[in-house]
């Protein structure tokens, strides 16, 4: 029944190759950003899930009158 389906489908044959090209096209670019960013950048992000904020400075909450 599909294969009824999809053989009536005007240029069904053009269909695997655009996803083909699309996921290519992804992971080339996913591949040049993982090359040319910053490594600095990168260990930045890589501290953050585990900075706890115990060194920057606090404000103080009390006020003198």
């Amino acid at each position: 029944m599909y294969k009824e389906i999809l053989q009536s489908i005007d240029n069904v044959q053009i269909w695997p190759v655009i996803s083909f090209v699309i996921f290519f096209l992804f992971f080339l670019i996913l591949l040049w950003y993982t090359v040319t960013v910053d490594r600095g950048f990168i260990h930045e992000m890589s501290e953050k899930p585990l900075d706890d904020g115990s060194n920057s400075i606090q404000p103080s909450n009390s006020t003198s009158l």
